[in-house]
């Protein structure tokens, strides 16, 4: 993906079944500040439907997506 920076909060969700990706993105997106960006690193495929409806419905801002080799997917939530 490569557009992390530094400030970036990342969550390692690796093994973790719907909801619960989407349900601990809600909660650190709580403490962000707004433009803040949230990484989530997923195993589920599910997120590939369920982080996208998730940052529409919340108005945040899905800056990036990405599958990544060995079933890692790669999501960049930025705070609006």
């Amino acid at each position: 993906m490569g557009g992390e920076t530094v400030s970036d909060v990342v969550l390692d969700l690796r093994g973790l079944w719907c909801p619960q990706p989407v349900l601990r993105a809600k909660t650190a997106l709580r403490a962000l500040p707004a433009g803040g960006a949230l990484v989530l690193e997923c195993t589920d495929p599910l997120t590939e439907i369920d982080v996208p409806h998730f940052a529409r419905q919340t108005g945040h801002l899905l800056a990036a997506q990405e599958r990544r080799e060995g079933g890692l997917f790669v999501f960049r939530i930025v705070k609006r």
